[in-house]
């Protein structure tokens, strides 16, 4: 039977930092996913420990990619769910109950064009550092995003008719930009009022904080308008020094 959920992680010399991701799928009660790991020819153990943790819904395909978004579209194109999630290395589901709450939301929502939740931040021992600093809203349109990259991407569930490949002239923020495309083709999203992905800090975005923040700029001014963007980011520098940093 066609699984609902494909759960994507994209990995490369991840053995630090991918077994709690594993796990946190692998513990699901909902067990109506496959689980896709594209890994970028790891030389560090990863796959070791991939062998070492195997399971009937996990598939591993491994080999040379030109980046990160590049490997996410080769998981695209293996998928056979209906809907798309996206859990990086390090990454993890919060609960062994998160699938089931994006299940149970998109049955009584007769299949959204995207589901998304509420996600907290981890150190490298799981343990908790807060919220993100951008919360998902209660209502998600396309001009939500004008705002920043309100949900963040791993807690963003995308139906597959909405979802196309990312566009890897972005090297950093293509992730948003997909989100965009997603929103643009999606009647209808759903909120999920819980913490459904703990998202692992320093991660390839947060490492290239400033080329990321550009993009993210240039997107904005691609979708939303160039002097509308420029207004608002007078107001993403007064909030980012209220919490003490810019991004």
């Amino acid at each position: 039977m066609k699984p609902l959920f494909s759960i994507i992680t994209v990995c490369r010399n991840a053995a630090d930092t991918i077994l709690p991701t594993i796990e946190s799928v692998d513990a699901q009660t909902c067990r109506l996913y496959e689980h896709l790991v594209v890994d970028g020819a790891s030389t560090d153990g990863t796959l070791d420990l991939l062998a070492a943790h195997p399971s009937g819904l996990r598939s591993v395909m491994s080999g040379r990619d030109k980046g990160i978004y590049d490997a996410m579209n080769k998981g695209l194109a293996h998928t056979s769910g209906e809907y798309i999630m996206f859990l990086n290395a390090g990454d993890s589901l919060h609960s062994p109950d998160t699938l089931q709450l994006y299940a149970d939301a998109i049955m009584a929502n007769d299949y959204p064009g995207v589901v998304y939740g509420h996600t907290d931040i981890v150190d490298s021992d799981r343990r908790r550092l807060g919220p993100r600093h951008l919360d998902a809203p209660d209502e998600l349109t396309l001009d939500s995003f004008a705002q920043g990259m309100l949900v963040c991407h791993q807690a963003f569930v995308a139906y597959r008719r909405v979802a196309s490949a990312f566009d890897t002239r972005w090297k950093y923020s293509a992730d948003y930009e997909w989100c965009i495309r997603c929103l643009q083709h999606s009647r209808h999203n759903v909120h999920i009022p819980a913490v459904t992905v703990d998202y692992l800090a320093e991660g390839t975005t947060t490492a290239h904080r400033r080329r990321s923040l550009w993009e993210r700029f240039r997107i904005m001014c691609y979708y939303y308008g160039t002097l509308p963007t420029v207004r608002r980011h007078f107001g993403f520098i007064s909030r980012a020094m209220k919490r003490g940093s810019i991004g």
